[in-house]
């Protein structure tokens, strides 16, 4: 009896603690809840999808490697719950956790912070990078849900934080948060940096958006997101109110940031230095960006090898534009043809999400836009121009606030929720289940 009081009163504790930090709306310990419930369906769902696809779709043909990390072969079992997702680019990043860098083979393009953390678990697992590179998705991929629900309860409401995070784990390319690559890691480290710049702990925010781009190279657009947001809250500060934004009106769904005060006594001055310092610890994600080129300039003498390197995958200089007309001739050329439904495919995904992320860049604060479109435009410049949007849609799966968009839109009743989740689940059924079976998709 003694030992069930107690640990009812420890669990009252700890809601208790979870209340107090969550703030405003429901508990920290109830968003936690909802987002491991949402990622335990999702994860175990696609598990199970996993070993049904790999033994009923037909396999494209002999596995392909990469250097020093031959593919693994079919076999049938269980197994492929795990096993079924170690697939394409997740090669070269577990190659790269248990082998290291090669300066010949193009594993420059892939940035260190994944691979290290996996080669860091797989240690201390007795060496077992498959195993450690899921466990680091996974975990990163959780806490990246909590983290995302949390900020979107302090930007818009408890109930669009849910249907964002229902909206992001559901979405066609997110069993790449569950597979050994590094979506799950960015989307953490981004959220992570957007929400300490909310609260103005700007070292916090800076040091997230370093680890952000040695996790992807997009990552430092990170920089120019949070100095617009430094400059928003001073500006902020400044008229001594909250600046918004939502269409027309200008403003923010929902915002409820306490606007800083100037510092008495200190004026203007004070408020300029304090902006300049939150400018400085925000350019942080540069350094992150500069120190993995700076290894690369050290070891090898060519400082852009990582941009080099992606000449392998022979991507070209392309205008956005016209590689959304280009994408979307591809994608109606050849209806009902393999292997040109795949242009299809890509599009489906890709042209609603450029669709919202337009959206965000309207509606939501500036750094938000600024991350998003930051975020893109260097997949859309730089194509493979026999697909277009070749991977586009991997790319995407991190950038939250195009989730905001569809989340907000549902909860105003401007999009059906049930054709949505529908939709968005038939979408990641098909591109997971070509995924483990080893097509083109990734």
């Amino acid at each position: 009896m003694a030992v069930t009081e107690l640990t009812g009163a420890a669990a009252t504790r700890l809601r208790a603690l979870f209340a107090r930090a969550g703030g405003q709306g429901t508990s920290a310990w109830e968003g936690i809840r909802y987002c491991l419930l949402v990622f335990l369906g999702v994860r175990v769902a696609l598990g199970v999808l996993a070993v049904v696809a790999l033994g009923t779709l037909p396999h494209p043909g002999a596995s392909t490697g990469v250097p020093g990390w031959p593919a693994p072969s079919f076999s049938p079992g269980p197994h492929n719950f795990v096993t079924g997702w170690e697939r394409a680019d997740a090669l070269w990043y577990l190659r790269i956790a248990d082998g290291g860098y090669s300066a010949a083979d193009g594993s420059a393009a892939f940035f260190p912070l994944y691979p290290l953390a996996v080669r860091g678990l797989s240690w201390i697992l007795g060496g077992h990078p498959l195993a450690a590179g899921l466990l680091v998705a996974n975990v990163a991929f959780v806490a990246g849900l909590v983290l995302l629900y949390r900020l979107t309860e302090r930007e818009f409401s408890t109930a669009t934080a849910r249907t964002a995070v229902l909206a992001l784990a559901l979405f066609p390319a997110s069993f790449f948060f569950l597979a050994p690559y590094s979506e799950a890691l960015f989307l953490l480290l981004a959220v992570a940096s957007f929400s300490a710049a909310r609260r103005r702990r700007w070292a916090w925010a800076g040091a997230f958006g370093a680890l952000a781009a040695l996790t992807r190279s997009v990552g430092v657009a990170l920089a120019p997101a949070l100095m617009a947001e430094a400059v928003h809250q001073f500006l902020e500060a400044r008229r001594g109110g909250v600046i918004r934004h939502d269409g027309g009106a200008r403003t923010l769904h929902g915002d409820r940031a306490a606007p800083s005060a100037l510092p008495v006594g200190g004026g203007v001055d004070a408020s300029s230095r304090r902006l300049a310092g939150r400018l400085m610890l925000a350019s942080l994600p540069v350094v992150g960006l500069g120190s993995y080129l700076a290894y690369w300039g050290i070891r090898t003498g060519d400082w852009l090898a990582p941009y080099h390197a992606q000449v392998q995958w022979q991507r070209t200089a392309e205008l956005p534009w016209v590689t959304v007309g280009h994408a979307t001739r591809q994608a109606f050329a050849g209806l009902g043809t393999f292997p040109d439904t795949y242009h299809l495919l890509d599009w489906l995904v890709v042209i609603p999400c450029l669709a919202a992320a337009g959206y965000a860049a309207w509606r939501f604060r500036p750094a938000y836009g600024i991350f998003t479109w930051g975020c893109l435009l260097p997949p859309l410049s730089y194509i493979f121009a026999p697909r277009a949007f070749m991977s586009d849609p991997r790319f995407l799966a991190p950038l939250f606030p195009v989730f905001w968009v569809f989340a907000v839109l549902i909860e105003r009743g401007r999009l059906p929720r049930t054709a949505v989740v529908a939709l968005s689940s038939a979408g990641l059924a098909i591109m997971a289940s070509l995924f483990v079976s080893r097509y083109y998709v990734f």
